[in-house]
């Protein structure tokens, strides 16, 4: 990404140039958002498969969490490289790269027969998705101008919301009418026509001339300091949070189950060191003139700043609910993958129509007044979730605060990307760009990874006390108390398949309910680390209002 030597704190003169943009551009827009759509798809789809994928290649709960968290870490990690790259050497045909990279991720991905060829095919994916997403955001800022520039990001910010929301249903339709392995193939066409239409209608465009020099260290120490932070918020409940519970084996190495401490806090450590001499290393770049991954003045504009917290909270909250919902509704409720999607569905279904009236509300409560609504309706949907979730409740009762949290949800993705870009001036657009798309990623990563996390350490309590209720006790229950806790709740749906005939004999159904509510009330705990992420969200926002009225807007031009 070019980094002119001019500080991005004096956004430059407002345009008049409201040229129509030409069909051609608007195709453009439209393969444009439909590659975008693939790969934040691809981050909700594998969701609803979960259930079955663990089943069929016998996954645990951190492996689970590694498939959905991985795609979410890697791309998060290298999308301010990648953005700098997209400027250098041309944004159309990083694109057409990562459409081709991400294909072949997900043909690997659909072969997969294991956890590691299956995390390793996610980890190709992110690759390509990382060279995908911030040539499309980049591409859209430079081709559009003045009002047409703002329905062009509302376009973009409503793509990434929709997709992310119709991911499940889209997972469970493939899951059930096929088998998880189509949740990748389907890739393929695709990918096969976002490739040839791109070729024929998307212009390539280029970042400004930047400062000398090419920021390794940068993205080695931001990919370093990222990946080890949710390393350790994911494998904590695990390996133990301090001491050591059960050895770690990375790349033929072992940490011992009897160290002195886990391997955890010392990722935790790595991540700490890593980020801060990130942050040092990006501003000695900038007072010698050198490149830079990370323009850190960009964070002096406060709309940059506060609508960057708040699109990290949105981020946080939906993926907590996309990796945890599935799983209570086919492991606990017992819905096959179909219903689980319909259920889900309900987030795409408000998310499509609040999106879409977006504009409207827009122009009455401005873009951070129309964020803040939305953060509302979501934290209010999520709130209502957390408190009818029981063993047995039926789909239907689920699905309706989810409606209302898919209506917030697409208000606010569909201002914040606007009003995040809104005071940044377009020479360091890419730049802007590619850092709102990374602190999306890293919310999205640390929604999964908390939400797991949260699950997994209350699992362990809810589980047993929920048996020892029901009048279940003994080793026997204990062992599947941990099982359905290892296996994120998959145990529940194999010992409601094998009825009396199961270990536990006529207690089976007795224990299956108690399981359920168990689950239910883990489930209950991750919607709530959720809702507070999306109640510093809310906060996020009314500060962001509160600047935005301060700051008047201005757009700057090539």
């Amino acid at each position: 990404m070019s980094q002119p030597p001019t500080t991005p704190t004096a956004p430059a003169a407002a345009t008049d140039d409201t040229t129509p943009p030409t069909r051609k551009e608007w195709l453009a827009l439209v393969v444009l958002s439909i590659g975008l759509g693939m790969i934040v798809l691809d981050g909700t789809i594998v969701g609803v498969a979960l259930p079955d994928i663990i089943r069929d290649i016998d996954l645990d709960l951190t492996d689970a969490q590694w498939v959905n968290s991985l795609y979410a870490v890697l791309l998060a990690a290298l999308l301010l490289s990648t953005g700098r790259l997209a400027d250098r050497w041309g944004r159309k045909r990083l694109f057409l790269i990562g459409v081709v990279v991400f294909v072949g991720g997900s043909i690997f991905a659909a072969t997969a027969g294991a956890a590691g060829p299956l995390i390793g095919a996610r980890a190709v994916q992110a690759v390509g998705a990382a060279l995908i997403m911030p040539s499309t955001l980049s591409t859209v800022n430079a081709v559009f101008r003045g009002k047409y520039r703002a329905a062009a990001f509302g376009v973009w910010g409503a793509v990434i919301s929709g997709a992310a929301a119709v991911g499940p249903l889209a997972g469970g339709a493939l899951t059930q009418w096929g088998s998880w392995h189509w949740i990748f193939l389907v890739n393929i066409p695709l990918g096969a026509i976002v490739l040839v239409w791109a070729l024929l209608t998307v212009p390539e465009t280029r970042g400004a001339k930047g400062r000398r020099g090419a920021d390794v260290d940068g993205a080695l120490l931001s990919a370093i300091g990222f990946g080890a932070l949710v390393f350790a918020v994911i494998e904590g409940p695990s390996l133990g949070w301090w001491a050591p519970k059960e050895p770690l084996h990375i790349f033929g190495w072992t940490w011992p189950a009897d160290a002195a401490i886990s391997a955890v806090p010392v990722a935790f450590a790595i991540a700490v060191v890593a980020l801060v001499l990130f942050v040092f290393w990006e501003r000695h770049r900038a007072k010698v003139q050198r490149s830079a991954v990370l323009d850190l003045d960009l964070f002096k504009l406060p709309t940059f700043s506060w609508g960057n917290v708040t699109a990290a909270m949105v981020a946080v909250g939906e993926f907590a609910i996309i990796f945890v919902l599935p799983l209570y509704l086919i492991n606990a409720l017992g819905l096959d993958v179909m219903g689980a999607g319909l259920v889900l569905a309900g987030m795409a279904v408000g998310a499509f129509f609040s999106g879409a009236s977006a504009r409207h509300l827009a122009a009455r409560f401005g873009s951070p007044g129309t964020v803040l609504i939305g953060l509302g309706l979501e934290l209010l949907g999520i709130v209502v979730l957390a408190l009818i979730v029981t063993g047995s409740s039926p789909g239907w009762l689920v699905t309706i605060p989810l409606v209302v949290y898919g209506l917030g949800l697409g208000l606010a993705s569909a201002q914040l990307t606007g009003t995040v870009l809104r005071d940044v001036p377009v020479e360091v657009s890419g730049q802007g760009s590619a850092t709102q798309s990374t602190v999306r990623q890293i919310g999205s990563a640390f929604g999964t990874a908390f939400a797991g996390a949260a699950l997994s350490v209350a699992l362990a309590l809810t589980l047993p006390a929920a048996l020892a209720d029901a009048g279940v006790s003994g080793a026997e229950a204990d062992k599947i108390a941990a099982q359905t806790r290892q296996s994120a709740g998959t145990t529940i749906a194999e010992l409601r398949g094998e009825g009396s005939s199961s270990p536990l004999g006529s207690d089976t159904d007795k224990a299956v309910d108690a399981l359920s509510t168990g689950f239910a009330d883990g489930t209950r705990a991750s919607l709530l680390v959720a809702s507070g992420f999306l109640a510093l969200g809310f906060v996020g926002a009314v500060v962001l209002q509160r600047v935005s009225r301060r700051e008047p807007a201005t757009e700057a031009t090539d």
